[in-house]
């Protein structure tokens, strides 16, 4: 078997006739000829389709039920095959979370490099944090006026269900004297029983004291107590695993609780976060992705102008477009915008784009709760009164479209509904906590929205921007992120941003892109089979493309280019 080229014998799949080649390997190869000569049936479907075919025949049966089973093409003999991989112009994956930052992978080295060197700041704030010592904590205890009053908390229950007897007993034996449930200050003595049916808060009351100024030369410091403050919040850093809540009775009418943190927690607004990890960058996973919207950055929402198309139109002629069947006839939402109607003052006879902006947003939005009396008529003739409240026509096919269990009815409400950008994380897919992290000022979603060629100049300037530490964390991450966003230039794609959809990619555009993806994995002893690589790219860009194949073959690699 010959070892440095591919050899076809008797090739004859679809309009290919008895067709024998020989192509060296780790070569740049080009199959060119009229539309309709075969060149795909040679690339695709005889020697890539044999190349998959032979791989998979390679691996366990296991792994084999799941791939399925592949013909052989109808050929004699192929030999000096290496694994294929095919690079079509099929377009990119239309799963709305695929962009173009996760197909090449740049997005992964982005999570990372946010994980390790970003800074986190508060999402209500914006200011810095960082984690806390017990000496910083109790440098800020000492920024407080002279003779305010002090309570070390140690949260050990936040908001969990339960009756929560050995936290209680707990605390009792470690020898403190008081806690405090859901608010309330209480002696451990008492007879503390909770509702396990609702979700409680317990802090246990470690210290109280009140803030002191010594004054210089008194013997005493400036500080006379804060050994014993220090004591006291270590104390409760062990018992509540690293938080500490700090109540100040005399600040407010109800006083203040300061939450502080070993780990990460806003000084001004409390909220302890967890150490950023890479799943926290990632709006596929639960940690990192916008709860509103699951990660998606947009969401489904009912559209008032596709609910009330034609303003023309009366309710009673059937205006809102969802009841229009129901307005027209004797049903009982008929009954219930006749109520309405009368109790708000308007006519359902009347054009609805002549109708007051207050007598629209009852009909789409409800009347906040107010009840209506709507009469009806029983079978046996008789008249009655019915109270009840007019949710809204957009309440109403919203909740019904969450509620449903129906895919038609899902799809039917689903004709009034429009895409909208997320208002939780406004379209940038992240959680609060996560788009509050930024490196060189920006978040990991800024940074994904610049085009490629900008981004790239922005991470080339990043080091300077950076501590001597920060640098010395991210320099093999900044080194692949450059090398794969230098690959999508190469490959004409500079215009891209890399938080573009990948199914509004071009069949061209996805392939340079899967095409950069692979060059930047550094493969070798690979077969690459390209289907017209350069449809819809610029002459100007063709020279660059050309580089690029050369370089996948230089990796050590059979390039063959239709």
């Amino acid at each position: 078997m010959p070892s440095d080229r591919i050899v076809v014998r008797g090739a004859r799949e679809h309009n290919l006739r008895n067709i024998d080649v020989d192509m060296p390997r780790d070569r740049l190869i080009v199959i060119t000829g009229l539309s309709g000569s075969g060149k795909s049936s040679l690339a695709f479907d005889t020697i890539y389709a044999e190349g998959q075919r032979r791989y998979v025949e390679s691996l366990s049966a296991y792994a084999r039920q799941f791939l399925g089973q592949m013909e052989k093409p109808d050929v004699d003999q192929i030999d000096g095959l290496s694994p294929a991989i095919s690079i079509d112009q099929k377009g990119a994956s239309r799963n709305p979370r695929s962009t173009v930052g996760t197909v090449t992978e740049v997005y992964d080295y982005l999570r990372l490099l946010f994980a390790r060197i970003g800074r986190m700041h508060c999402p209500i704030c914006g200011r810095e944090i960082e984690r806390q010592t017990v000496e910083q904590i109790v440098d800020q205890l000492y920024a407080l006026p002279e003779g305010t009053r002090v309570l070390v908390l140690a949260p050990v229950v936040k908001d969990r269900k339960g009756e929560h007897e050995k936290v209680l007993a707990g605390a009792r034996q470690a020898g403190f004297a008081r806690v405090r449930v859901n608010g309330e200050i209480h002696d451990l003595d008492e007879d503390i029983a909770l509702d396990k049916k609702f979700r409680h808060r317990i802090e246990v009351v470690v210290d109280r004291l009140v803030i002191r100024h010594g004054a210089a030369g008194t013997g005493e410091g400036e500080r006379p107590d804060a050994s014993r403050l220090a004591d006291s919040i270590e104390t409760a850093l062990r018992l509540a695993e690293g938080t500490v809540l700090v109540n100040l009775p005399d600040e407010g009418k109800d006083g203040t609780d300061r939450l502080y943190s070993e780990r990460y927690a806003c000084p001004e607004h409390g909220g302890s976060f967890e150490e950023p990890a890479p799943r926290n960058f990632s709006f596929n996973s639960p940690h990192g992705a916008c709860p509103a919207c699951t990660g998606l950055g947009s969401r489904l929402e009912i559209d008032p102008d596709l609910v009330l198309p034609d303003p023309s139109r009366s309710i009673r002629e059937g205006a809102i477009v969802p009841w229009r069947r129901m307005a027209v006839t004797d049903s009982w939402f008929a009954k219930i915008l006749e109520a309405v109607a009368k109790q708000y003052r308007f006519s359902t006879e009347r054009p609805v784009g002549e109708l007051s902006e207050q007598a629209r947003r009852i009909l789409l939005h409800g009347n906040g709760g107010e009840r209506v009396v709507v009469k009806y008529q029983s079978r046996s003739g008789a008249t009655h009164d019915f109270a009840t409240t007019f949710e809204g026509v957009i309440p109403n096919l919203a909740r019904r479209h969450r509620e449903t269990g129906s895919e038609a009815m899902r799809s039917d409400i689903e004709r009034y509904m429009a895409t909208r950008p997320c208002p939780t994380c406004g379209g940038m897919r992240l959680r609060p906590e996560s788009l509050a992290v930024t490196v060189g000022g920006r978040n990991i979603i800024e940074t994904t929205q610049l085009s490629v060629t900008i981004a790239l100049e922005w991470y080339r300037s990043l080091p300077s921007r950076l501590t001597d530490r920060e640098n010395t964390i991210a320099r093999q991450v900044l080194k692949e992120i450059r090398a794969r966003l230098g690959f999508l230039v190469d490959g004409g794609l500079d215009y891209l941003t890399l938080d573009r959809t990948s199914g509004t990619l071009s069949g061209g555009e996805a392939q340079r892109t899967r095409l950069a993806t692979q060059i930047a994995s550094s493969p070798m002893g690979v077969l690459y089979i390209l289907d017209e690589p350069s449809i819809g790219l610029h002459q100007r860009d063709n020279a660059r493309l050309i580089a690029t194949l050369v370089r996948l073959r230089d990796l050590g690699n059979s390039v063959i280019v239709v």
